[in-house]
Order: C-alpha cells, then structure tokens, then sequence
C-alpha cells in the first residue's frame, strides 16, 4: 500500500528513544534537529552503550532528557508533556534483534495510545517511517523506501538533490512572498467573489490552464487572475528562473516562448574499430574532469566495460544506442571472479573485431589494476592504447580546498592504498611533516589504520580530511584531526568512493575549527563543467 507522507511539526514535543545504538544517534541528531525533545531510555552498564561525547554534551545542556533505567511501559505515559497528560509524542524503538518481545509489548501499547511508533529494522512494528531528507532554505525533500534500506533511501535522496537547482531555497522563498503578497492585495476581491484561497494551488485543477482573455478584463479583474498565473509559472516556468519572478512579471500573461530545435548532422566517421582496446580513465567523478581524449573513446566505442565507481554522469555520455555498456558486478567476496568476467568478455570482443574500452574510475595506472590488464589484454594479441585520467588522489584535495604542496608546509606528495592484496594491512610509510599523504581504499578501515598511524609516530593531530565523491554534486568533505578520523567516519557515516587526506597542508587554505572535533562540508560547486549530449 501507499504510505501517506507528511510532514511533522515537531517543536517542543517529547519524542521517546529506547535503546543505544549508532542508528539511535541519528535518530536523536534529527530530534534535535527538527525541535524536539529527545527523551533517551538507555542503561549504561558497560562499554558497549557508552555515548559520543557530543550526547553527554547535549544532555549536559538539557537538550537531550536521559533515563538511565531499562525501559517499562509505564514510561510512555510518564515521559511526555504536562500538556498532553505526559504521554510521549512519538516512540522510536532501537533495540537488539533478540529484544522481538519487547519490541512487540511496545508496538502493541503504542497503538492502544496512539502513539506513532517506528521500530528499527522491523517495519511491521512501525505505524511510521522516517524519511531520507533533503533541505535548503524553506525546501524540504523526503525519500522514503518503506522500510526496504536507509541506505537506499539516502542514494536516492543525494541523486535527486543532485538533479535540483542550486537556488532552490530562494525558489521556494520568492514564490512563497510572491503568493503571500498577491493574497494580502486581493484579499477583498477574494471575499467579494468567493473565490478560493487555494483553488489555484491543485495542480490538477480544471481552472489552471482555462483560457484567459487578458485584454478583455478589468483592472480588478486582472488583478484577481495573478493568482492563477502564478500557479502557471509555477507549473511551467524554467525551476532555476522561479527564484527571480517578481509581481511586476504577473501583471501581463504568462507566455511560453517557442524552443526551436536545431537538428544535427550525423558525420561519418572513417575509424577502424577491428579488434582494438583502450584503458581509459574517467577521472573523478565531474563531466568537466573528462578528458577530450576519453570523451573521443567513448564515442567510438562497440563495447564499454566499466567500472561500478565510474560516476553516472560519466556513464550517461555513453551513446547506449549503438554502443554495449556492461559494468563489473565486483562486489564483496566476488572481486576477482568479476574480474575475469570482464576480461573474458573484453577478449571475446576482440575476437569480434570491435572497438573495447575499459573505462576505469580515476585513472587506470594509480590503483586501477590497470597494468595487470595492459598484460593481459597483450598476452593474447591486442596491445591496449592507454589514455590517462584525473586521479582523484590528486583532484580531491583540489576540489576539497586542500593544496597537497605549498611553501614551508608541504614539499612532496605521497599516494597510498588503505588496503593491502586480500584486504591486509598495507606497509605503513614513515611519518614526515613535509608530506601530505594520500589514502586511497582507506575509510572502511580506518579503525585499524589510525591507531597503526599513530603507533608508528605519526602526529595524533595532524590535520585530516575525508573527502567522498570528489568533483560530484553530493560531494562530502569531513575536515578533522588524525586522531579522530574513526570517530567521525562512524558518526557520519559512509559515502563511496572516498579517500583520506592528511598533512598539514589541510588546514592551509581551510582553518581548522577549535570548538568541534570535526567540520562538515556538502555539495561541489561544478564551475568548469560543459555540456556534453550523447550522439
């Protein structure tokens, strides 16, 4: 069934957390957010439940209201608002899978007192879900995926924002005024003709694209009209323009201009496509990373065999039409047998005589296995033509405001992988102030990393960033100490693909903070990118 979607005012209300875990940190992250109150019922009684430092210190303030008991039933009509007879608001339970009969008990009491519920994990106990949201200004977005992955629900949301004007906020912010402003004025018509207050905002509504005789009408009747076509340019209007519409705009009717197309003239291509195969990388993720070189690749290729970490964007430019695209389903366990799926279908290709690229995230020498695959693609015949791509161990740093070399600070560059052959730990290199070193393959390991750093003598506050999906829209960058790096890659999460930075050419162009232990950096400003369109 469809779930129906609202959104919550939440200010002030006293929002029940049972249990500890890192998904129940960011559900109180979101409380508190949104204005609520969270009320966390969560026994310490050992290590295992300790808290971040950053709930105590919300508790601490009062932010967070703490019950250091084991959670009865008796707390749901206890914990709430005098106002509301203290009954709880909403209950989000976060326990153990072993915990079913609890989990169930308070389901069950839940629903006796209406009380909205979500339990973690198990949307059969849940009355409500949360949403995956997305906000700018007064813009809000929610993904929901009905219980089928947070994960899942957060690509969708991070593709989705991706895809929205950047003036978003100011969108919604202009055409809020404009609307407000237009009611305050004809608010006497309004009553005079009882005409709705609304009518004009369903967006299925008969009314809204009825033929309007403009010059026909009276002042006040023209007056009267704004209403409708601002649901008009709200409706058809170009997004990015909405931010810019004044009433001024409104006094005369929305017109549509005419978007002449322009047809293209397919040239031909004189290329000879037997039986040849580049290794191409894609850079990092930005369009505008391509080279002219792997965009001529791409075009001119029968088949393309690519990378999971190549960027969509990327992928997109791809002529689907004519072209095979087959991506390498390298999952974990499976690494190598996808590996040589690849390989054998690339060979077979060959054998073909058609065109193969190899489509590699970055480029295809620094980490890319791309020289095991020059060998043996050569071993069989066909000598790869290779063509380099933006590394990201060197665009991310760029992209996250990072200069990886700058005077008196850093004089050499060093790119390591966070992950040795078979998953072992990797030879650690030598601590050298003078250095900023690159960490590729390294977040999903970083528990065991950063100690074996700071074993080694490395400076426990040498400043740091993580930097997730460089040069794309979503791009994440986390600036921190060493010493921290696992704490906040726990606490935010995961982004991929994405790489550590460290040296203390990281805090040269972007200070540090001295009152949080990390800073949070979204979204990249794409000002080099150019539009491509498939053939």
């Amino acid at each position: 069934m469809t779930a129906l979607l609202t959104a919550s005012t939440c200010v002030g209300e006293r929002h029940l957390v049972i249990g500890w875990s890192h998904v129940a940190a960011l559900r109180v992250q979101t409380l508190l957010e949104s204005g609520a109150i969270p009320v966390l019922v969560s026994p310490q009684n050992d290590d295992s439940y300790k808290f971040p430092d950053t709930i105590l210190e919300d508790i601490a303030k009062g932010r967070i209201i703490r019950v250091d008991q084991a959670f009865e039933l008796s707390h749901l009509t206890s914990l709430g608002r005098e106002e509301v007879d203290k009954v709880v608001d909403r209950v989000y339970t976060v326990l153990p899978i072993s915990s079913i009969e609890l989990k169930n008990s308070i389901y069950t009491q839940c629903c006796k007192l209406r009380i909205p519920v979500n339990t973690s994990d198990s949307p059969e106990l849940s009355s409500f879900t949360l949403l995956s949201t997305y906000k700018s200004g007064d813009f809000q977005m929610g993904v929901t995926t009905n219980g089928k992955g947070c994960k899942l629900a957060a690509r969708l949301k991070r593709e989705l924002a991706a895809s929205l004007p950047s003036n978003i906020g100011a969108i919604c912010n202009n055409v809020g005024e404009l609307r407000k402003a237009i009611q305050e004025e004809d608010r006497l018509e309004f009553e005079t003709k009882n005409i709705g207050e609304h009518d004009d905002d369903a967006v299925n509504s008969s009314a809204l694209n009825a033929l309007v005789h403009e010059f026909n009408m009276s002042k006040e009747e023209r007056k009267i009209q704004r209403t409708r076509w601002l649901s008009q340019v709200v409706e058809y209007y170009p997004l990015a323009k909405l931010a810019e519409v004044s009433i001024d705009d409104l006094t005369s009717a929305y017109k549509r201009s005419k978007v002449e197309k322009e047809e293209k003239e397919e040239k031909a291509e004189n290329l000879n496509k037997k039986g040849r195969i580049s290794l191409v990388g894609a850079g990092p993720g930005s369009v505008s990373l391509l080279t002219l070189g792997a965009l001529n690749e791409i075009n001119s290729a029968d088949l393309i065999l690519a990378d999971k970490l190549v960027p969509q964007q990327v992928l997109d430019l791809i002529p689907t039409h004519r072209c095979k695209l087959f991506i390498a389903r390298k999952f974990p366990g499976n690494a190598e047998a996808a590996q040589q799926e690849l390989l054998g279908m690339g060979l077979g290709a060959l054998y073909e005589g058609k065109k193969v690229v190899r489509l590699k995230q970055g480029d295809p020498y620094i980490f890319g296995r791309g020289g095991e695959e020059y060998n043996f693609f050569a071993k069989h015949g066909y000598t790869p033509v290779v063509l380099p791509g933006i590394t990201s161990a060197l665009a991310a740093p760029v992209a996250a405001q990072i200069t990886p070399t700058h005077r008196e600070v850093a004089d050499q560059v060093l790119i390591c992988t966070g992950t040795g052959r078979k998953g072992a730990m990797p030879n650690i290199p030598e601590f050298v102030g003078s250095r900023t070193t690159v960490f590729l393959m390294a977040l999903h390991r970083v528990v065991d990393l950063i100690p074996t750093l700071i074993s080694k003598g490395w400076d426990e506050n040498l400043p740091c960033a993580v930097v997730e999906r460089a040069s794309c829209p979503d791009q994440r960058v986390v600036r921190v100490k060493l010493k921290d790096v696992a704490a906040a890659v726990e606490a935010c999460g995961s982004r991929p693909p994405g790489l550590l930075v460290t040296g203390y050419a990281c805090e040269v162009i972007e200070k540090p903070s001295e009152s949080k232990k990390w800073i949070i950096e979204e979204g990249y400003e794409d000002v080099g990118r150019i539009n491509l369109e498939k053939e």
